[in-house]
């Protein structure tokens, strides 16, 4: 049987090993593919340390690996939408019965040499985009999509304001420019993570400590406050921060996970202004895939920036290490086998 490599997460340890396994073989109705590339994303670094456990794993071991690009090898009886050799990024996740699973989570990921994936699961990355950025596109650039344009439902020149601008929010920012919102206010306490987001087309940076960051907000949005508010940092300070400074009937989207309460300090003021809480997690992949790969194709965003380092499969506990702790303020880092 042929073997490859992968890096597989014991959950019950939390013990990530480079082993040895058998390679996947394609079965009806399935597509493998050789990865080219494999984002490492900060759900992978809390699924290591125990902040994120997965809930529908059969068995106690998984590859990681959930934003994945490479190439078709083999297809299964009854695939006949594709065909070898085609470039394609994989879904970050499948439905199955009704049930929706994360790939690299709740069943193997692109941690790998091979992957497999349902052929109903894959969409087709254009020659002109690197798998490297191909291969973020199914989360660290599509849930803030699905944030901007589905749950946040943002209109052009509408005020917004994105909380933490690391692998998501900085996304966000470039995504909100691409649909007309203005201003957009980004708001870290890390400067590099600030400077970044002014990069990415914010009309102003601010660190969440400062003490005129509330009046700073008012004098942009001309006393208004924000229609909208992302909250990519997933902290309860970030989200009593964010309504503070919503307009009247603004929405606060809640992007980043966190085990914390949920709270409104002022019940009365958030209801007599109308305001909306929203949680969010992913997006609609067989819509938003197509859409921002037309998007990166047309010129219209560029996500290259965003690729702050390629290291091999065999350092996927070293690229782990950097993204926990931040070395060198990484937006994305790729592992390739």
């Amino acid at each position: 049987m042929d073997r490859m490599l992968a890096a597989r997460l014991h959950v019950p340890s939390r013990t990530l090993r480079l082993e040895e396994v058998p390679k996947p073989q394609p079965g009806p109705g399935e597509v493998l593919v050789k990865v080219a590339a494999a984002g490492v994303c900060l759900s992978d670094v809390h699924l290591i340390d125990g902040t994120l456990t997965p809930l529908l794993l059969e068995g106690d071991t998984v590859t990681l690996g959930h934003e994945v690009s490479g190439t078709v090898a083999e297809v299964g009886a009854g695939v006949t939408a594709w065909t070898e050799g085609q470039r394609v990024v994989l879904y970050a996740g499948e439905t199955r019965g009704g049930v929706t699973y994360t790939r690299g989570v709740d069943y193997d990921g692109g941690w790998a040499e091979y992957a497999l994936s349902s052929a109903a699961a894959l969409t087709a990355l254009p020659d002109a985009i690197p798998f490297e950025q191909g291969a973020i596109i199914p989360d660290a650039v599509s849930t803030p999509w699905g944030a901007v344009t589905g749950t946040g439902a943002v209109r052009p020149a509408e005020a917004v304001g994105v909380w933490g601008a690391g692998g998501l929010g900085v996304h966000a920012v470039q995504l909100l420019r691409t649909v007309g919102a203005c201003p957009i206010v980004a708001v870290d306490p890390n400067p590099v993570a600030r400077e970044r987001a002014l990069a990415a087309g914010a009309d102003l940076a601010l660190d969440s400590a400062d003490p005129g960051l509330r009046a700073r907000i008012g004098a942009v949005t001309a006393g208004a406050g924000l229609a909208a508010a992302f909250d990519f940092a997933g902290v309860p300070a970030v989200r009593s921060q964010a309504l503070s400074v919503l307009a009247p009937k603004g929405r606060l989207v809640l992007v980043g996970l966190t085990d914390q309460p949920l709270s409104v300090a002022d019940g009365t003021r958030f209801s007599y202004l109308q305001q909306q809480i929203l949680g969010h997690y992913g997006s609609d992949m067989p819509v938003a895939l197509p859409q921002l790969l037309r998007l990166i194709e047309g010129g219209r965003v560029d996500f290259s920036a965003s690729i702050s380092g390629v290291l091999p499969l065999a350092e996927a506990a070293r690229a782990v290490e950097r993204l926990e702790k931040k070395e060198g303020d990484p937006v994305r880092l790729i592992l390739r086998p």
